[in-house]
C-alpha cells in the first residue's frame, strides 16, 4: 500500500512539472504571437505603401495581370515558397500548410522556411531545392527575407521556375486559414490603380521600376514571414491551452486515487490496531 501511494505521488508531481513546462511554453508563445500581431499592421501598411509606389511610376498603361496559373503550370515551372513551423507541439500547423498545395508539389520547385516543417515535408518524400530556419523572434523576419530573396533571384536566373506563389498560415477568429498569392513575376493587376497625377522621379523608369519592384517583393515575402510566425505562435498556444486542459484532468484523477490510497491506508492501519487489540485481550 505505502509503495502504490509513492508512485502516485510521485505521477502527481510528475504531472505538475510537466503542466510547469506547457504553461511556460504557452507564456512564450502568446508573448511572441501578441508582439507580431502588434507588428502586423506596420508590416501590411509598407506593403500596401510600395504596391501605391509601383502602380503610380508603371501607370495605368503598363499594368496587365500575371500569367495564369495554367498557363505556367503547362511548363513545369512552378515554384512555391512556403512558410511551415520552426518547431514542434504546434498542432498539425505544417501538415494543414502541405496539404494545401499537396497536388502542386508534383511538379514544383519548393523552398521551404521552417526546421519542423522541413522534418515533415522529408516524412511526404519532399526534397526542397532551399530551405532555412525560421526567425526566431520578429526583428530577424527582415533579415530572413533578404536571404529569401537571393535564393529565388538566384533560381529564377538559373530558370528553375516561371512563376512563384508564396504560400503561409495566417489566423483570424480564433482559425488557421491558409493564403496563397503570386509573388514572382509581380501581379499588377493586384496593385491599386494609380493617382492621377504621376509622381516626378529623377531615376530612369527601367532603375526606378527595377528598384522598387525589389522593394515590393521583399515587403511581400516579409509580411508572409510574419504572418507565418504569429499563425505559428497562436497555434502553439492554443495546443499548449489544450494540453494544459488535460493534464489539469489527469491531475485532478491521480489526486482522486492519492485520496482514496490514502483513505485505504487509514482504514488499514485501523483494522490492524484493532486485530492487535483483539489478540492482545485474548491472551491475556
Amino acid at each position: 500500500m505505502t509503495e502504490r501511494l509513492a508512485d502516485v505521488s510521485a505521477r502527481i508531481d510528475g504531472i505538475r512539472q510537466l503542466g510547469a513546462v506547457v504553461n511556460a511554453m504557452k507564456g512564450i508563445a502568446a508573448a511572441r504571437a501578441r508582439t507580431a500581431r502588434a507588428q502586423i499592421e506596420a508590416i501590411d501598411s509598407y506593403a500596401a505603401t510600395m504596391a501605391v509606389a509601383m502602380s503610380n511610376v508603371l501607370g495605368p498603361a503598363e499594368t496587365m495581370p500575371a500569367p495564369k496559373a495554367e498557363e505556367v503550370a503547362k511548363t513545369g515551372k512552378t515554384g512555391f515558397l512556403v512558410f511551415c513551423a520552426e518547431q514542434g507541439f504546434a498542432g498539425a500547423f505544417s501538415e494543414r500548410v502541405l496539404d494545401s498545395i499537396e497536388e502542386d508539389l508534383a511538379i514544383a520547385d519548393l523552398f521551404l522556411i521552417g526546421t519542423r516543417g522541413l522534418s515533415i515535408a522529408a516524412a511526404r518524400g519532399l526534397e526542397p531545392v532551399w530551405s532555412a530556419a525560421m526567425a526566431s523572434h520578429t526583428p530577424a523576419i527582415p533579415k530572413l527575407a533578404d536571404g529569401i530573396a537571393k535564393a529565388i533571384y538566384r533560381a529564377l536566373d538559373e530558370g528553375r521556375f516561371e512563376r512563384l506563389d508564396v504560400v503561409h498560415a495566417g489566423w483570424a477568429f480564433g482559425q488557421p486559414r491558409i493564403e496563397r498569392q503570386v509573388l514572382l513575376p509581380i501581379d499588377l493587376s493586384d496593385l491599386p490603380p494609380p493617382t492621377p497625377t504621376r509622381p516626378l522621379t529623377q531615376l530612369p523608369d527601367d532603375a526606378l521600376i527595377a528598384s522598387l519592384s525589389g522593394d515590393y517583393v521583399h515587403a511581400l515575402v516579409c509580411k508572409a514571414a510574419l504572418h507565418a510566425f504569429a499563425a505559428e505562435n497562436e497555434a502553439r498556444m492554443e495546443a499548449m491551452s489544450a494540453a494544459g486542459s488535460q493534464i489539469d484532468r489527469e491531475l485532478e484523477q491521480f489526486q482522486a486515487t492519492l485520496r482514496r490510497v490514502r483513505q485505504e491506508e487509514i482504514t488499514a492501519e485501523i483494522i490492524e490496531l484493532g486485530t492487535g487489540a483483539t489478540t492482545a485481550q485474548h491472551a491475556r
